[in-house]
């Protein structure tokens, strides 16, 4: 490390904390020839995860972006930007355990929809009107007919397993 000040590029670590919730390592220095004091950060090297578009195209993935998409949806509707960095942020960690350093679009978006249906109804139809570009009306009420079912028999389930459970004990 070169000192900023005068070039040297021998130093003393003064000091060493964690920083940023764990994920960097906090350094003070001081540089032995001018004395000057300054802070290094260190942290693990992510891979360059990629993203293939619809037509083919390949461009680096943005989590800011993947957020966006999720605020868009989840606009006048009352769920904390809190939650949807948190989904942003678990969405980046789940395609970063994957061995490939590419991602399809299409394996995002279906993600995002997965996240959004566990965190707003409303949110979830507006992004999948758009992600899945129906083509009309018909289509979309389909889907969203689908989606009352679905929820339907999943409230329908757990009262099931909740009323086996009370008659359990």
């Amino acid at each position: 490390m070169k000192c900023p000040c005068c070039g040297y590029p021998e130093d003393k670590v003064i000091d060493s904390r964690s920083a940023r919730d764990g994920a960097a390592i906090r350094r003070r220095r001081e540089c032995l020839k001018c004395g000057h004091r300054y802070t290094t950060f260190e942290e693990v090297e992510q891979r360059r995860l990629f993203v293939v578009k619809k037509d083919g195209r390949r461009e680096p993935f943005l989590r800011a972006k993947v957020l966006s998409s999720m605020e868009i949806a989840c606009r006048k509707r009352p769920v904390p930007t809190s939650i949807l960095a948190s989904a942003a942020e678990d969405l980046e960690r789940k395609l970063l355990e994957l061995p490939d350093a590419e991602v399809s679009s299409i394996e995002i978006g279906e993600l995002i929809l997965e996240r959004l249906g566990d965190i707003d109804p409303v949110a979830y139809i507006r992004f999948a009107s758009v992600y899945r570009e129906f083509d009309d009306p018909e289509e979309f009420r389909e889907f969203v007919a689908s989606l009352k079912r679905t929820r339907k028999s999943a409230r329908l389930r757990g009262e099931r397993e909740s009323l086996a459970k009370l008659q359990r004990n």
